[in-house]
C-alpha cells in the first residue's frame, strides 16, 4: 500500500528528474552553499552534495548561492545521470516514473557506473519492479560501513522525509 506522502510525490511531479530532485536528492542531501568535509566519503563537496565544480574537484573556501546550487543541480541530474542511465538501461524511460526517479537518486548518491551494472538494475531490465526496488536498498554504505542515514534513505525514510524504496514501490 503506497504511504500517502509517496502518492503526493509522484502526483506533483511531471517527469522522473523533477521527482528525483525534489522528492529524493534535494531532501536527503540537503543545501550546503559553503563547501564542507564529507566524514563518510572523505571528500570536500557542496550545495547538495556537489564534489565537482565545471569538472574540478570541490575545494575548502568555496561558496556558492541556492539559486546557482539548484541550477548546478538540474543541470548535472539531466547531463550526468538521467541522460547516460537512458543509455545503460534499455528501455529506460518506459519504466515506472517512481522506479526512474529512484535509479537517478542512487545514481547521484553512488555513480551512475555502479547503478547500471547493479542487479537492482538487472531486475528492472526483466521487468521485475518491486525486486528491484527492494535491491536499492542494498546501496547503503559509505567507506565500507552500513551508514544510518543511508539506510533510511534507501528504505522508508524518516518522519521528513520519504525513502527510496518507499517511492519506488508507491508508482508500481
Amino acid at each position: 500500500m503506497a504511504s500517502k506522502r509517496a502518492k503526493v510525490a509522484i502526483a506533483g511531479a511531471a517527469t522522473a528528474i523533477s521527482l528525483a530532485t525534489t522528492a529524493l536528492i534535494i531532501p536527503w542531501e540537503g543545501l550546503v552553499t559553503s563547501s564542507h568535509w564529507d566524514r563518510y566519503a572523505k571528500i570536500w563537496d557542496i550545495c547538495y552534495g556537489e564534489t565537482r565544480v565545471d569538472g574540478k574537484p570541490v575545494r575548502p573556501g568555496m561558496s556558492f548561492t541556492p539559486a546557482e546550487c539548484k541550477a548546478m543541480l538540474s543541470k548535472r541530474v539531466m547531463s550526468d545521470y538521467y541522460l547516460p542511465l537512458t543509455r545503460c538501461i534499455a528501455g529506460f524511460d518506459d519504466k515506472p516514473k517512481s522506479w526512474q526517479a529512484v535509479a537517478i537518486s542512487a545514481s547521484y548518491n553512488v555513480g551512475v557506473g555502479a547503478i547500471c551494472k547493479s542487479s537492482a538494475a538487472e531486475l528492472a531490465r526483466q521487468g521485475r519492479f518491486h525486486e528491484s526496488c527492494e535491491a536499492f536498498t542494498r546501496f547503503n554504505r559509505a567507506g565500507g560501513q552500513v551508514v544510518e542515514g543511508l539506510k533510511r534513505r534507501r528504505e522508508d525514510g524518516d518522519a521528513l522525509r520519504i525513502g527510496e524504496r518507499e517511492l519506488c514501490e508507491a508508482g508500481l
